[in-house]
């Protein structure tokens, strides 16, 4: 992969907009936008939704949805880093719960890089599922 480049604009107050380089839209930092903490939390569930999603689809499961919670715990001191995050995921399809908990296993394991920096960072990393049946 090549480098990545984006950037960070102050509007006013303590609002910043943030856009990536390659990207349509940019989001909103700070003051009536999210904060880079929960951003951070944010990117992490996605990558792993992603994953998922990926992951079922090449094993042939019969997947129609999926949400992924996340729920992160901070230091006090500074620097505040992610002590835990927990990630529930709400696998909706008839999905076999073996298959569930392996596309999950992998993208934890192997292929989600936004948790790997999470653990790296030396936060506690857990995650819990259901699978909720097809109609």
């Amino acid at each position: 992969m090549g480098e990545v480049r984006g950037k960070v604009k102050w509007v006013e107050g303590m609002q910043f907009v943030g856009k990536m380089e390659t990207d349509q839209c940019g989001i909103i930092l700070g003051e009536g936008g999210i904060s880079p903490m929960k951003l951070l939390l944010l990117s992490v569930a996605g990558c792993t939704a992603y994953d998922v999603v990926m992951i079922l689809q090449k094993m042939r499961e019969p997947i129609e949805g999926l949400e992924v919670e996340i729920s992160g715990k901070r230091r006090e001191e500074h620097p505040k880093v992610y002590e835990r995050v927990h990630l529930h995921y709400k696998i909706h399809g008839d999905v076999r719960e073996e298959k569930a908990k392996r596309a999950i296993e992998l993208s934890q394991d192997k292929y989600c890089s936004a948790s790997a920096h999470i653990k790296l960072s030396g936060a506690r990393l857990t995650y819990s599922f259901e699978v909720i049946g097809g109609e």
